[in-house]
């Protein structure tokens, strides 16, 4: 079992940054996609970016592009997610998941495609809030 644990988030103002981070406890951490979700209130869960076992292949959700840089440190089995120039609309809570690699076979596809994230480890999740 993997447990993700989550830490970050808060509350800014429009145009603010905010870094989230994520670490994970699982001996196999370098086989696993690495990815964030979020989910505002009333709607459905949506992927935002993730990232490859190696971290060298990064996907993101055209709403968070060249506003949001995902990475990671396999040292320390941590994912994090720089976000910038931050916008009322991605208040939502945010989870860190993963999943392997093997199962998904592309760890872009996998934050698109609901099928696909069937197996994730959740983390608990932090709340992101941007206010006007």
């Amino acid at each position: 079992q993997v447990q993700l644990v989550e830490s970050g988030g808060g509350s800014v103002q429009a145009g603010g940054s905010l870094n989230l981070s994520c670490t994970a406890s699982t001996t196999y951490y370098t086989n696993y996609c690495m990815g964030w979700f979020r989910q505002a209130p009333g709607k459905e869960r949506e992927g935002v970016a993730s990232v490859v076992p190696s971290g060298l292949e990064r996907n993101y959700d055209d709403s968070v592009k060249g506003r949001f840089t995902i990475s990671r440190d396999n040292g320390k089995n941590t994912v994090y997610l720089q976000m910038t120039s931050l916008k009322v609309e991605d208040t939502a809570m945010y989870y860190c998941a993963a999943t392997s690699f093997d199962s998904v076979g592309s760890c872009g596809s996998w934050i698109r495609v609901p099928r696909l994230q069937i197996n994730n480890h959740w983390g608990q999740g932090t709340q992101v809030t941007v206010s006007r």
